[in-house]
C-alpha cells in the first residue's frame, strides 16, 4: 500500500524561480524534478504519442524506482471511434517504461461530454480489453458516472477510479472516494469555480489555485482509507501555474507523514544522484 505524491507534468517555464532554479535548462528539469518527487504524470502523450526512444530516455534519466503515470492519447478518450491503431501505438510507446519497471499506470481522462450511456460503457469495455494487463485508471468529468453501477463496472473490468478535487459545480464529480482496481488515484485540479467553464480564458487559468492546509486536511482520512484498499496510491497535483502544484505536493507530503507513516514513498533530496526513494 505504497503512496506516491507528484505533479501533472514537470516541464513548465513558470516553475523557474518558483520550484526550479531560475537558470535551469529545460533539458535538466526531469532530473531536478526527480530529486524531489517519486512520480510524475506525463500529460503530453494526450496530444501526441511519443516515439519509444523518448520514453526510454526519460526512464534512463530518473532513479531506479521512479514512476511515470501516462495520460492516454486523445484518440483514445476524446475522439472516439476506432481507437485500436492509436492504442497499439500508445502501448508501444510505453514499452520502455515497462522494461525499466517504471510504468505506474495509464490515466484515461474523459471529457464532460463523455456521458453515462450504453455505448460509452461498451467503449470502456473495449478500451480495457485493448490495454490488457496495464494498470489503468479512468477519470470522468461528468457526474452522471458517479454511482454504484459505475464502480461495479470499473471493478469488473479491472479499471481504477480516479478521485478528484475540483470546483463544486453542477455536473462535476464530488470529492467521493472509491477504489475499484489495484491502483487508487487522486487528482487535485484546484477549486476555481469562476474560471472552470469560461471558454474565453486561457487554459492555465482553470488551474491557477493554491490549496490551503485546511483544504488539504479534508483529504487526510480519505487518503488513509483508499490507500488501505489499493496496492499503490498516486496523488497528483494539477494546479500547475507558477509552481503551485509542487508547493502543494510538498505540503501534503508533510501532512501525510503523520497519518500513513511508512506507506508514503518519499525522496531523499540530499542525494547527489537524482534522489533516493524510501
Amino acid at each position: 500500500m505504497a503512496i506516491f505524491i507528484g505533479t501533472a507534468g514537470f516541464s513548465y517555464k513558470d516553475w523557474k524561480g518558483e520550484f526550479y532554479p531560475a537558470d535551469i535548462r529545460p533539458a535538466r528539469m526531469l532530473e531536478e524534478y526527480a530529486r524531489h518527487f517519486p512520480v510524475v504524470e506525463i500529460n503530453s502523450t494526450y496530444y501526441a504519442i511519443p516515439p519509444p526512444e523518448r520514453m526510454n530516455d526519460m526512464a534512463r534519466r530518473t532513479p531506479p524506482e521512479f514512476q511515470f503515470n501516462v495520460k492516454a492519447n486523445r484518440e483514445m478518450t476524446h475522439e472516439l471511434g476506432e481507437c485500436a491503431p492509436a492504442t497499439s501505438e500508445f502501448r508501444a510507446a510505453l514499452r520502455p517504461l515497462e522494461d525499466h519497471g517504471k510504468l505506474g499506470c495509464v490515466l484515461a481522462q474523459f471529457p464532460w461530454g463523455f456521458k453515462n450511456t450504453a455505448r460509452n460503457r461498451e467503449y470502456l469495455e473495449a478500451l480495457a480489453e485493448r490495454l490488457g494487463d496495464l494498470d489503468t485508471v479512468v477519470e470522468f468529468r461528468n457526474s452522471e458516472w458517479e454511482n454504484d453501477a459505475t464502480f461495479e463496472l470499473l471493478s469488473g473490468l479491472g479499471l481504477g477510479y480516479c478521485c478528484v478535487d475540483e470546483p463544486h459545480l453542477k455536473g462535476l464529480l464530488s470529492r467521493r472516494v472509491e477504489v475499484t482496481g489495484r491502483v487508487a488515484y487522486l487528482r487535485f485540479h484546484g477549486r476555481n469555480s469562476e474560471t472552470w467553464w469560461d471558454r474565453g480564458r486561457e487554459s492555465w487559468e482553470r488551474y491557477d489555485y493554491l490549496y490551503s492546509e485546511e483544504e488539504l486536511s479534508e483529504w487526510l482520512p480519505k487518503v488513509e482509507l483508499i490507500s488501505e484498499s489499493a496496492d499503490r496510491t498516486y496523488i497528483i497535483f494539477n494546479n500547475h501555474y507558477k509552481g503551485q502544484a509542487p508547493t502543494n505536493a510538498r505540503m501534503f507530503e508533510r501532512m501525510l507523514q503523520g497519518v500513513v507513516g511508512g506507506s508514503l514513498v518519499i525522496v531523499d533530496e540530499g542525494s547527489d544522484e537524482g534522489g533516493t526513494l524510501f
